[in-house]
């Protein structure tokens, strides 16, 4: 069948549907037949893009509806979790024991002589170690 055949016979075809001509209008407009042609010169790319996007749909598809592998997840999450919410829940409620006691003991007050004896509380030289290690990381990045 030649070209003209062809056009004569989607000319008929639109003539006889209104729909098809708004679409035969469209194809006749030069940026619609620039874009068109822009399209099929990409078609080896964009068929390649929808093969890739295909595969990871199919595998996103099947990893979302996987039950073993999703309850596997939830249990690895919650094992990772765990040791940090206890340790969390660990120093909340020394930190809410430490309150209470600081509440109960806010009557006497603390001296010298008991500043120097608290010094030599292996924890608090611990924790003054820490600080000033902490205080001398934070200087140096500064500079």
């Amino acid at each position: 069948m030649s070209q003209t055949s062809a056009v004569q016979e989607v000319a008929a075809t639109a003539a006889a549907e209104p729909k098809s001509l708004d679409v035969l209008d469209q194809l006749l407009k030069p940026e619609v037949q620039q874009s068109l042609t822009v399209l099929v010169d990409n078609l080896p790319k964009l068929a390649e893009m929808v093969t890739v996007l295909t595969k990871a749909y199919d595998f996103a598809q099947s990893v979302a509806t996987d039950k073993v592998l999703i309850n596997d997840f939830a249990q690895g999450i919650g094992e990772f979790v765990k040791p940090v919410q206890e340790k969390a829940k660990d120093i909340a409620s020394a930190a809410i024991e430490a309150g209470e006691r600081s509440q109960a003991e806010a009557g006497s007050t603390i001296g010298l002589f008991g500043i120097l004896k608290m010094l030599k509380d292996p924890e608090v030289q611990k924790t003054l170690r820490f600080a000033q290690a902490f205080l001398n990381v934070l200087s140096e990045r500064k500079n």
